[in-house]
C-alpha cells in the first residue's frame, strides 16, 4: 500500500479508535462526575445508557444511510456532530445536558461507524490488501477500549472534563486529515441503490432497536417493575415484525432482507454479539474485583488490563498473515478458543490473587481480540455486494452494541441475584465468581456458532497467486 492508502486507513481507523477510547474513558470517570455534579445513581447510569440507546438504536439506519447518501458524506458529517457534542459533554453543568450530549454522541457514532467500515472495504480490494487493512482497522479499534482505561484514569486525575475534551481534540485532527484524504469508493459489484428513502421502515427499525436495547439494559435490575421490561420487549418485537412486513412490500427497502440469507454474515453477527457480550461482562466484573474487592485505583486497574492492548500490535501485523494462510473462519475460531480459556482461568479468582495469577487471562484476552475482531469484520461483509457494505457494517456494529449491553445486563443480574442481602467481602467474591460463569458460557456459544462455518471454510489464495485489481475511487 502506498502512502496515501496508509493515510486513508489511519484516518478511518482513528475514528473507530475514537469511539472505543471515548467509551472506556467515560466509564473510568463516572465516580468523579457524580461527585462534582451531584448526580443520582439513576442519572449516572443514564449517562452510559443514553450512549448505548443512541448507538444501538440508530445503527441500522446509519448503515443504510451510508449506502444511500454516500459513505464519505455520512462519515464527515457525523464525525463533526461527534466532535460538537463531545465538547458539550465537557461543558455540562447539569445531568440533563450530559444525558443529551451522550445520546447524540451515540447517534453520531451509529452513523459514523458503518460508514467508516464501508469506506475501508470500498477503498481496499478484496484479498490480501483488504485483509491487511481490516487487520489494522480492527486492531486500532480494539486498542481504543484497552488504552482508554489507562487514558481515562490519567485524564480524570487532571479533571473529568478532559475525558470529553480529549476526544474533541482527537476528532478535530481526524476531521482535518479526512477531508482531503478520504474519497467516495466506486463499486464494481453492481449499481448503487436508487430510489426514495424508506421512512416507514426507518421509523420502525429505529424504534424497535431503541426499545430492544432499553429492554436489555433493564435486565440489569429484574426486580424493578418486571412487567415494564416485558412490555418494552413486546413493543420492540412488535415494531421489528412491522419493520419486516414493511421491507417485504416497499419498492425501496431500508434493509434488503435477502442479505440475511448470507450464512457467513449471519454467523459473523451472532458470533460477534456473543463475543462482545463475554468481553463486556468480564471487563465489568474484573473492574469490580480490582477496585471494590482489592481497593486498586483506576490507574492501577487500567494498567492491569493494559496487556490486553497487545491486539493493537498483533491485529494489523500477524492476523492478516494467518487469515491469508489458514482462512478467516479458522483464525476466528482460534481467537474464540483463546477467549474461552482466558475466562475459564479467571473462574477460581481469590481474595488475594497476585497480578501474576491474573496475567495469563489478560494476555489471552488480548490475543483473542487480535485473532477475532478483524475476522469478524471480514466475515460480516463476505458475500455481500460492495454497495451494501454500509448495511453490513450497520448489522455488525448493532450486534456488537447489543452484545455489550446484553453481557453487562447478564453479569449484573447474576451478581445481584447471587449476592442477595449479603454485603461481606466473602459473599461479594462468591457472587462475582458466580457471575464470571456468564462470560465463559457466552464465549463457548460463540465457538459453537463459528464452528458451523468451519466445514465451508476454504483456504484463500495467496498474494503470489491472486492479487486483485486496485479499487477505484472518485475524485
Amino acid at each position: 500500500m502506498g502512502a496515501r492508502s496508509w493515510g486513508v486507513l489511519f484516518v478511518l481507523a482513528g475514528a473507530v479508535f475514537l469511539e472505543g477510547i471515548d467509551v472506556a474513558m467515560l466509564n473510568v470517570a463516572l465516580p468523579a462526575i457524580r461527585a462534582d455534579l451531584g448526580l443520582s445513581t439513576d442519572v449516572l447510569s443514564g449517562v452510559v445508557t443514553a450512549y448505548v440507546l443512541g448507538y444501538g438504536g440508530f445503527m441500522l439506519l446509519g448503515g443504510r444511510a451510508a449506502d444511500l447518501l454516500g459513505r464519505r458524506r455520512m462519515f464527515l458529517t457525523w464525525l463533526t456532530v461527534f466532535l460538537v457534542f463531545s465538547g458539550l459533554g465537557g461543558l455540562a453543568g447539569e445531568g440533563w445536558t450530559l444525558l443529551l450530549a451522550r445520546f447524540v454522541t451515540g447517534v453520531a457514532a451509529a452513523f459514523m461507524a458503518p460508514a467508516g467500515l464501508a469506506l475501508v472495504t470500498g477503498n481496499f480490494p478484496e484479498g490480501p490488501r483488504r485483509a491487511k487493512a481490516l487487520g489494522v482497522y480492527a486492531g486500532i479499534a480494539a486498542g481504543g477500549f484497552s488504552l482508554g482505561l489507562v487514558a481515562g484514569g490519567l485524564l480524570t486525575a487532571l479533571g473529568w472534563r478532559w475525558v470529553f475534551f480529549a476526544p474533541v481534540l482527537l476528532s478535530a485532527l481526524i476531521l482535518v486529515a479526512a477531508i482531503p484524504l478520504v474519497k467516495e469508493p466506486v463499486s464494481d459489484s453492481g449499481p448503487a441503490p436508487r430510489g426514495g428513502f424508506d421512512i416507514a421502515g426507518a421509523l420502525a427499525v429505529t424504534g424497535s432497536m431503541l426499545l430492544l436495547v432499553y429492554g436489555v439494559i433493564r435486565l440489569e435490575h429484574l426486580d424493578r417493575a418486571p412487567w415494564v421490561t416485558v412490555a418494552v420487549f413486546a413493543a420492540g418485537l412488535a415494531l421489528l415484525g412491522a419493520f419486516v412486513a414493511i421491507e417485504r412490500r416497499t419498492a425501496h427497502p431500508l434493509v434488503r432482507l435477502g442479505v440475511l440469507r448470507s450464512g457467513p454474515l449471519v454467523r459473523a453477527n451472532l458470533g460477534a454479539l456473543l463475543f462482545l457480550a463475554s468481553f463486556a461482562g468480564f471487563q465489568f466484573l474484573a473492574t469490580l474485583y480490582l477496585q471494590e474487592l482489592r481497593g486498586w485505583s483506576t490507574i492501577q486497574t487500567g494498567l492491569a488490563m493494559l496487556v490486553a492492548g497487545i491486539d493493537t500490535v498483533l491485529a494489523p501485523t500477524l492476523t492478516p498473515r494467518l487469515v491469508n494462510r489458514f482462512g478467516n473462519t479458522r483464525v476466528l475460531f482460534g481467537g474464540l478458543v483463546l477467549a474461552a480459556v482466558a475466562y475459564a482461568l479467571f473462574l477460581p479468582v481469590g481474595p488475594d490473587w497476585t497480578y501474576a495469577a491474573m496475567f495469563p487471562t489478560m494476555l489471552l484476552i488480548g490475543l483473542s481480540f487480535a485473532l477475532a475482531y478483524g475476522p469478524f469484520t471480514m466475515a460480516a461483509t463476505e458475500g455481500v455486494a460492495e454497495h451494501e457494505h454500509g448495511l453490513a457494517g450497520g448489522l455488525l456494529y448493532t450486534a456488537f452494541q447489543f452484545g455489550a449491553a446484553l453481557g453487562l445486563a447478564a453479569v449484573t443480574a447474576v451478581n445481584v441475584a447471587s449476592l442477595g442481602d449479603a454485603s461481606d467481602p466473602g459473599a461479594r467474591l462468591d457472587a462475582l465468581q458466580a457471575a464470571l460463569v456468564v462470560p465463559l458460557v457466552t464465549a463457548l456459544l460463540a465457538l459453537v456458532v463459528t464452528a458451523f462455518g468451519l466445514r465451508s471454510a476454504r483456504r484463500p489464495r495467496t498474494p503470489e497467486t491472486a492479487e486483485p485489481a486496485p479499487a477505484r475511487v472518485s475524485a
